[in-house]
């Protein structure tokens, strides 16, 4: 594990590499709106792909390095992502973008634009919770990329039946919330439901080949 620190035209911002032996592609993953790359998804993917072949970079926002609560508008993190792309190319594999949620977000907004392989989105935030009516399908289904949507089956930010007919793909994590956690009472643990995570990003990727 290695960090390095990036400057962009929003601030600062932090990469922590998780780095394979012999990369076939870097997955770069950013956190969420209301958190970091501490996260539980992020950190299992992170101890998992690089067995694989997967570098996984954990792109940390300028407004979170610089210690801020609250997270910026969407605009503002599209070029804190841009700002950081090159230190991403830089291995010469191809780039995977992904992130959970917000970062999820700017993933799909930006991807083809920056000629990302592909799309990871982990807990993509579909609508507001109890908003159905404002709905960021168009985002998902605009990446212009292969897209994977990795979704919680509780997830308030929109549950698997409710996402739209479209060219990607989605696995379902059984009772999860929207940062994977499952209730006790929930035929699963937590480790089984990230195994069923990384498991499905780890197939999924695979198929990019």
């Amino acid at each position: 594990m290695a960090g390095e620190t990036v400057e962009t035209d929003a601030g600062t911002a932090r990469v922590t590499w998780h780095r394979a032996k012999k990369a076939r592609l870097v997955l770069a993953l950013s956190h969420g709106a209301g958190g970091g790359i501490e996260a539980r998804d992020l950190r299992a993917l992170a101890a998992e792909l690089p067995a694989h072949g997967v570098t996984v970079a954990l792109v940390e926002q300028p407004w979170r390095v610089a210690g801020k609560k609250l997270a910026p508008a969407p605009k503002t993190l599209d070029v804190g992502w841009r700002g950081i792309w090159p230190a991403l190319a830089r291995p010469g594999v191809p780039v995977v973008a992904g992130g959970r949620s917000a970062g999820a977000r700017v993933a799909c907004r930006t991807a083809a634009e920056l000629g990302a392989r592909a799309v990871v989105a982990l807990g993509f935030p579909l609508h507001p919770p109890g908003k159905p009516e404002k709905s960021r399908a168009g985002e998902l289904l605009g990446a212009g990329v292969p897209t994977l949507v990795v979704q919680g089956g509780n997830d308030p930010f929109g549950k698997p039946e409710e996402f739209p007919d479209g060219a990607y793909d989605l696995v379902e994590v059984p009772y999860g919330d929207h940062g994977f956690a499952v209730p006790k009472r929930a035929e699963i643990g937590q480790d089984e439901a990230l195994k069923v995570l990384t498991d499905g990003v780890v197939k999924w990727l695979s198929s990019l080949e």
